[in-house]
């Protein structure tokens, strides 16, 4: 499944959505980079520190989600991705620097039509993502006052409306 999309610069690119079977490791140190990068743009409530430490936990997830899929560029690099359980949406990031531009509406688009998703979390203090999905059609339906690691980062349910 592809689309076109244009760049600030206005250069028309093609993208590719993979469903991901093999995860070989220059595609995980591919798409951990592509991680950090979206999360030190969107998640300014962490730390170096944190964003370091859960960092070291990425590489496992991206490996033991049960669904990957990725949407590439022209050249087959990793623009996005989300990961996948079932009907829930368990991560979905954007390279820093394709912000904006439609991949993630993509990227859900295609996870709600072709996998069913109708739930996901998502970190409250991450007014960006909450306004994406809102925009997207889910509705808040319950709030846990720490993540999943039990931090104090507020974490909230939303299923699609």
């Amino acid at each position: 499944m592809g689309g076109h999309f244009l760049t600030e610069g206005g250069t028309q690119y093609n993208m590719t959505i993979h469903e991901i079977q093999e995860r070989p490791q220059l595609l995980i140190d591919q798409l951990v980079a592509l991680w950090e990068g979206s999360v030190r743009a969107t998640h300014l409530f962490l730390s170096t520190d944190e964003v370091t430490q859960i960092k070291a936990y990425v590489p496992q997830a991206l490996r033991q989600v049960p669904k990957l899929v990725v949407l590439t560029d022209n050249d087959g690099e990793p623009v996005a991705f989300m990961g996948l359980t079932q009907h829930h949406l368990d991560m979905l990031f954007i390279a820093a620097d394709q912000r904006g531009h439609g991949l993630g509406k993509q990227l859900l688009t295609y996870g709600i039509q072709q996998c069913g998703v109708d739930r996901l979390t998502v970190n409250e203090q991450n007014p960006g993502a909450l306004g994406f999905y809102q925009h997207m059609g889910f509705q808040v339906t319950e709030r846990s006052a720490t993540d999943e690691q039990g931090q104090p980062y507020p974490v909230l349910t939303m299923r699609l409306g």
